[in-house]
């Protein structure tokens, strides 16, 4: 497994933008308490969610603040990170180690992810990816260590999440339960608002023409075929010139002429020299503006002993509607 190097040209975050403080922590969890009090409450039921949705409203203001604020504009990094949200760690079981693992029964940490996502928007899944779940654990997988994506434990390279689909998520909530044994494992992110800068006139104007394609990435399993609609030449960064959308994944997006190829290189090179590491310990929320920020991960060493690094994860839109024509029974599963 490949060793870790010293992060010397990037900025380390370590601690929380903000922290909830202890009384605000403990509202936090008696709420999230009263959306697991019933034996058989399921996550990904369309009751269960609506009930986390109501509950959203009843969160500590200092929360409900920054999520809202965060929602109108996501800052220069593109991302939030709010310590100390309750995640039962007492009564945590061992660190899941199975391929695909989800979170479908009703727990503190799945309320907390579900309760904001809901004050973002709304919660959203891919059918084809850890089968539609709304709520997933991102934990290192026996035998997977080399997998690019939530399985693994080697470096996962940068991308925004589901760059390839017509509608991929606004935002990525990660949830903190377990850190790594080492606390080496750190979260990338870089924003295209510190990026842009550093791009030339030439790499701009290449990153703004049609000329890549982004296919399924690994999470979505070899049968995940993109349909045609879905792989057409795509720009890697859309909309406004001086504050773009972002839709790339570093290992599936292919640029299709020289221009493009070397515009890729360019941003990449950007993205480097402006990333943060992020070292989440439990409790850690951390909210990535799916639009205008890219992540990744550094490598770390699993043990497999049930206490390896654990994060729950939650896509969210800010608009369901648009999706109607991907979510049979007007759910929040995208089927296709």
């Amino acid at each position: 497994m490949p060793e870790t190097t010293p992060d010397t040209t990037q900025s380390t975050a370590l601690a929380a933008d903000r922290k909830l403080d202890p009384a605000d922590a403990d509202a936090c969890e008696r709420l999230a308490r009263t959306l697991c009090t019933r034996g058989d409450d399921q996550v990904d039921s369309p009751e269960w969610v609506a009930r986390a949705r109501d509950a959203w409203e009843d969160l500590p203001l200092p929360l409900r603040r920054e999520v809202r604020r965060f929602r109108r504009h996501s800052g220069p990094h593109g991302t939030l990170v709010i310590g100390g949200l309750p995640v039962d760690q007492a009564a945590l079981p061992a660190t899941p180690t199975v391929p695909g693992s989800v979170q479908r029964q009703a727990t503190i940490s799945a309320a907390v992810l579900t309760m904001v996502a809901c004050g973002l928007g709304e919660p959203l899944a891919y059918l084809a990816e850890k089968s539609g779940a709304l709520v997933q654990d991102v934990v290192p997988v026996p035998g997977q260590e080399t997998f690019h994506g939530n399985a693994g434990s080697v470096p996962l390279s940068f991308h925004t999440e589901n760059g390839f689909h017509p509608h991929p998520p606004d935002y990525v909530i990660f949830l903190c339960l377990r850190a790594d044994h080492d606390q080496i494992a750190g979260m990338r992110i870089a924003g295209i608002r510190q990026a842009l800068p550093l791009l030339t006139p030439a790499g701009r104007q290449a990153l703004f023409a049609p000329e890549f394609i982004t296919t399924p990435p690994p999470s979505f399993g070899p049968g995940a075929a993109a349909t045609e609609s879905d792989v057409k030449p795509r720009p890697v960064l859309s909309g406004a010139a001086e504050d773009p959308d972002i839709r790339m994944a570093q290992l599936v997006t292919t640029p299709l002429t020289p221009r493009a190829a070397a515009a890729l290189t360019e941003f990449g090179r950007a993205c480097e020299t402006t990333a943060r590491t992020l070292r989440l310990t439990p409790g850690d929320l951390v909210v990535i503006d799916n639009r205008v920020t890219v992540h990744g991960r550094t490598a770390f060493h699993p043990r497999y002993d049930g206490a390896d690094r654990w994060l729950q994860r939650t896509y969210v839109t800010t608009d369901l509607r648009r999706s109607r024509d991907h979510r049979p029974h007007d759910g929040h599963i995208l089927a296709r």
